[in-house]
């Protein structure tokens, strides 16, 4: 009777913590996924799967320190590209006058996504915050102020040196290739 007491405790936990992350990281995974996808449907699927697998990871992910939402991030950035390649291997029926331009564009996108991605895990986090609400999620500078509790011209300082950065990164990655 105890056991299932504490089990009936632990799954309105899970769900609790399924329904906060869906409304606080749902729009940022979905923005992302649909990013390095080029898919709402896809994007749609990876936003549920990676959900899914912060509920079956609740215990380590509140143990954790650090922004949830970046392991989220990576999460739906893996099934992305596991998708985009099981895609790959299993294309649906091309048509041959556009099959070569359309994938050549498609997996361009995604190594630019990719290639991003990766920059924006170096930027400070209030940078990284500030360019995701405004690129990501499209917010303009007064809903990005106003979700992240900052003045908006620190939102564009923000902003700038950011992509400062960004700039900076990926040039560096070019230059290295």
């Amino acid at each position: 009777m105890i056991f299932l007491g504490a089990r009936r405790r632990e799954e309105t936990a899970g769900e609790a913590l399924v329904r906060a992350l869906f409304s606080e990281h749902a729009a940022a995974i979905a923005a992302h996924a649909f990013h390095l996808t080029g898919d709402r449907g896809m994007a749609e699927d990876i936003v549920q799967e990676t959900v899914l697998r912060a509920w079956r990871n609740a215990d380590r992910l509140l143990a954790r320190q650090g922004s949830i939402r970046w392991w989220l991030l990576t999460v739906a950035r893996n099934l992305a590209i596991d998708r985009i390649r099981l895609r790959g291997k299993h294309p649906e029926t091309p048509d041959p006058e556009t099959t070569s331009d359309v994938h050549h564009d498609h997996a361009d996108h995604i190594v630019d996504a990719m290639t991003l991605s990766g920059a924006l895990d170096h930027l400070p986090a209030v940078q990284r915050e500030v360019v995701e609400q405004l690129y990501f999620l499209d917010r303009s500078v007064e809903e990005t102020a106003r979700t992240l509790g900052i003045p908006p011209g620190t939102v564009k300082s923000r902003s700038y040196y950011g992509k400062q950065a960004l700039r900076g990164l990926l040039a560096d990655r070019r230059a290295a290739q």
